[in-house]
């Protein structure tokens, strides 16, 4: 049985809640994070996940906002963990997605013909602020980590910046209820992650000197714990900073002809192979 959502944020007015463990921990599929964020009477789900999730994600939701008023699904980017689930979304729900415009006409892939028609908003690329009940959600461009149309979400209420696939960490669900507050144990949580699926450390520093200027609490990213308070924050943007990754990693080692030969009964390669930095 899920464990109730982690409170990340709760005033009067407004709660962010982040479940971490509605996918069961068997190996077959990574452990995500989904969201909700409630303003007054309007709440939003964002990365609400793929259909290993959903059932359990809906009913739990359903004990804090009411799923017939969400008005919103939003989608870091468009990857199956973060929306594989949207054709149940779409019948339960009359929310709109928003996501970006570069993922705009592939998401209606994922649901019934007819399912998102007029009910997208698509994010051009320098993102923008969508209302939120009273306050608003701030749309920030963070393209190539990983996808090429990609937004992160900052709550001005909380000071939480939700970070998609930026600041993962390979943990248990048990274990993303953790906030992290002393970033050197976590790098290894991170590393290779970060390494593999950020594009260049020239798209870091770009991000890195744009959200050096906010304001920010925690950063919550989709899988694993929250980064919590100045001093881990500060030392996660000198981390990623400095981070070789993706294509600063690659040569023509990485595009050579295959000679390993897949077995399909035991589903191995021989001989077995490694990815850029020995990093399977």
């Amino acid at each position: 049985m899920a464990l109730e959502p982690l409170e990340l944020y709760r005033d009067k007015h407004h709660a962010c809640l982040m479940f971490s463990d509605l996918i069961e921990e068997d190996g077959q599929a990574v452990q995500a994070n989904q969201f909700l964020i409630v303003d007054g009477d309007t709440g939003a789900i964002i990365d609400p996940g793929g259909n290993l999730a959903f059932n359990e994600l809906f009913m739990g939701m359903s004990k804090h906002f009411p799923p017939h008023k969400l008005s919103y699904l939003i989608a870091s980017h468009a990857d199956p963990d973060i929306i594989a689930s949207l054709d149940r979304w779409m019948t339960s729900t009359k929310a709109t997605l928003v996501i970006s415009r570069v993922w705009e006409r592939f998401a209606p892939h994922f649901t019934k013909v007819g399912k998102t028609e007029n009910r997208v908003i698509g994010v051009p690329d320098g993102g923008g602020h969508l209302p939120l009940g009273r306050h608003e959600l701030v749309l920030l461009p963070a393209h190539f980590m990983h996808s090429e149309g990609n937004f992160h979400f900052y709550d001005p209420v909380s000071r939480i910046l939700f970070t998609g696939d930026l600041g993962v960490s390979m943990t248990s669900g048990a274990e993303a209820r953790e906030p992290v507050t002393d970033l050197g144990p976590h790098i290894p949580r991170m590393e290779g992650f970060h390494r593999r699926y950020m594009v260049s450390n020239k798209i870091l520093r770009l991000w890195v000197r744009m959200v050096r200027q906010m304001d920010i609490a925690m950063l919550v990213p989709q899988h694993g714990a929250p980064i919590m308070g100045p001093k881990a924050i500060g030392d996660f943007f000198d981390w990623i900073e400095n981070l070789m990754c993706g294509i600063d990693l690659f040569d023509d080692r990485a595009y050579q002809f295959p000679t390993a030969f897949i077995d399909p009964a035991t589903r191995q390669v021989r001989p077995a192979l490694h990815a850029v930095q020995g990093r399977s």
